[in-house]
């Protein structure tokens, strides 16, 4: 438990290069093992970047992830998502790691986003039981 604070505490509140390598940016807000593991990021998408088609692998369990347009940009920043489980202008909920999703290129303004993701454990409905 230790360990996990100490490494919350390192990167909390901070601005870091998102996993993408497309110049998003990510800022640690809180993370957590208990009740069941979960982070809660603040993204920004400055005007020039992108995310291509991909899916998040997790090494067992269900991921899902809510986001939440903070501030659209003003032209282009559009979520995409093969098989959403819900989507509305401002929210999105969906499966990461089943489903292709990216985001379109910022073409004016910046985008914000609110991103809680977390990881269901145990078996897959996705899995045939063994």
């Amino acid at each position: 438990m230790a360990g996990l604070l100490k490494n919350w505490l390192n990167d909390a509140f901070r601005w870091r290069s998102g996993r993408q390598g497309t110049g998003y940016d990510k800022m640690l807000l809180m993370q957590g093992r208990l009740p069941l593991p979960f982070d809660f990021y603040l993204l920004r998408f400055p005007c020039g970047t992108e995310i291509g088609p991909h899916t998040d692998r997790v090494e067992s369990g269900d991921h899902y992830r809510l986001n939440l347009i903070l501030k659209p940009a003003h032209r282009g920043g559009e979520f995409r998502c093969a098989d959403p489980i819900f989507a509305n202008r401002r929210i999105k909920l969906f499966r990461p790691d089943r489903s292709e999703h990216s985001v379109t290129r910022i073409e004016v303004g910046t985008r914000y986003v609110l991103s809680l993701g977390w990881v269901l454990r145990g078996q897959s409905r996705d899995k045939p039981a063994a």
